[in-house]
């Protein structure tokens, strides 16, 4: 008869205990103060911030726009690229001025980047005026972390994978579109991907737990949900329960909230059962980001994507054949080591194969810690920057030609917010995803409306209000 390790269960009893505590964490201390919070990265950062700004409100602090009027800052980090940590360290520059003249106040560094070791002894090293650092996986013990704050640095950035916890106190930045998360973590490894590292491995939350955050969105008014993981597709393949990602997105379509999105897939874990899904459900919108990152299968089998260029053709043909009208967008990388003319070509001939609507694309930059980072980076500063701009102008020209398809017709907008061009514009997307100004009033913003679109940009669309009139 094997007995339970009492110690251990005491452990894991304690843990759940502190963690639910922590997320119900409430205190008056910080009354009258602000908050400033900076978010770099990805959707998944931008959700996180989320969390963020709920405990910080829930400490009673209120939000502030304006650097100088903050008593407390949190930098929300990204590690994905090099970049990344240079925009970091210059906003460090500042704000370190700043805290000469404001000796209390409390400055905390979280997210990917601070998930890193070199990057946490740096801080400790080079910014000892950074009051807190955390990491990915103990997002929940910020505001603990802020009540105990003093002048000695608080470093807490060790993972804890496993630990996934529901019942968050969200402040949402909209009303009317969330974002749902369904997992933490990745279990992909590709070679050039600092992910894995930051996030630590896949942890599904339990479906019936999603399914429950949905309803409550929906019940809220919400109008559009996002599913939300770094491999959303491969979700569930963690969990004992016999679901996976097509399950969970018929479920939720099920709910009958107008809109569900999901980011971002892995070509790799793209089912037959995923396609039919989105094609049964008219509110399981038709756009997909399907990162290619390379188009050669040379290039791809060195970053370890577990697909070819003929796997990735053959998986877009499918999901246009089966999904009519359906938006198609990705993620490609040029200058990855090795790569040479003709792999850059073969990514080209991809991209005029697919005619993408959109692309994300990046010129490589190694990350310390991955396996791409042994290979030697051969490939010049001026060969990729030459490639970049080529790719680019490509892909451009396919976007542009996508939008002008759209002038004169009619399509569904859900306008989010007012527009950046002009003060009697509001802008939103369409159902395939498309950013449209449209000339129109406020009181448009947070519904689903008919819209004419009159003009488009290669990254835009413009259009006007469409007006039925009443026919009797």
């Amino acid at each position: 008869m094997n007995l339970p390790n009492l110690k251990e269960a005491k452990i894991r009893t304690n843990k759940e205990v502190a963690i639910k505590e922590a997320l119900n964490l409430k205190s008056d201390k910080f009354k009258g103060q602000k908050f400033y919070l900076k978010t770099y990265g990805c959707q998944m950062n931008v959700h996180d911030s989320e969390e963020i700004k709920g405990i910080l409100t829930n400490l009673s602090f209120s939000e502030t726009t304006d650097l100088n009027e903050a008593d407390i800052i949190v930098l929300n980090t990204c590690a994905i690229r090099e970049n990344a940590h240079d925009k970091v360290f210059g906003f460090l520059g500042r704000i370190k001025h700043l805290k000469r003249n404001k000796p209390d106040l409390i400055v905390c560094v979280g997210g990917c980047m601070a998930q890193e070791n070199s990057v946490a002894n740096l801080l400790k090293e080079k910014y000892p005026f950074v009051n807190i650092v955390f990491g990915t996986h103990n997002i929940n013990e910020l505001g603990t972390m802020i009540l105990n704050a003093s002048s000695n640095q608080d470093i807490e950035v060790y993972s804890i994978e496993g630990d996934v916890y529901e019942n968050i106190d969200y402040k949402r930045d909209s009303k009317y579109s969330a974002w749902v998360n369904i997992m933490y973590g990745c279990d992909k490894f590709c070679t050039y991907c600092i992910v894995p590292y930051t996030r630590g491995k896949q942890r599904s939350r339990k479906m019936p737990d999603i399914l429950k955050e949905v309803q409550t969105l929906k019940d809220e008014g919400y109008q559009e949900i996002t599913l939300l993981g770094q491999n959303v597709n491969a979700y569930g393949k963690d969990l004992a329960e016999n679901y996976d990602f097509a399950t969970l997105l018929e479920e939720a379509a099920r709910i009958n909230i107008p809109r569900i999105r999901f980011v971002t897939s892995h070509p790799w874990d793209f089912t037959d059962e995923m396609i039919n899904v989105i094609a049964k459900y008219p509110n399981i919108m038709p756009y997909i980001h399907l990162p290619l990152q390379s188009g050669s299968s040379k290039i791809l089998k060195l970053m370890g994507r577990r697909y070819t260029k003929e796997d990735y053709l053959k998986l877009y043909q499918k999901i246009k054949e089966t999904i009519p009208g359906c938006s198609i967008t990705t993620d490609i990388i040029v200058g990855f080591p090795n790569e040479t003319e003709e792999d850059f070509k073969e990514t080209l001939d991809v991209v005029n194969t697919c005619a993408f609507d959109g692309a994300y694309t990046f010129i490589y930059s190694p990350r310390e810690g991955t396996p791409a980072a042994l290979i030697k980076d051969n490939i010049s500063k001026e060969v990729k920057e030459a490639r970049l701009q080529t790719l680019n102008k490509l892909v451009n020209s396919y976007s542009l030609k996508h939008n002008k398809e759209y002038v004169n017709k009619i399509v569904k907008v859900l306008v989010t917010s007012p527009s950046e061009k002009g003060e009697n514009k509001v802008c939103g997307y369409t159902e395939t995803m498309k950013l449209v100004n449209i000339t129109g009033a406020s009181n448009d913003i947070g519904k689903i409306i008919d819209v004419k679109i009159t003009s488009a940009k290669s990254f835009s669309l413009d259009g006007e209000k469409e007006i039925f009139a009443n026919i009797s």
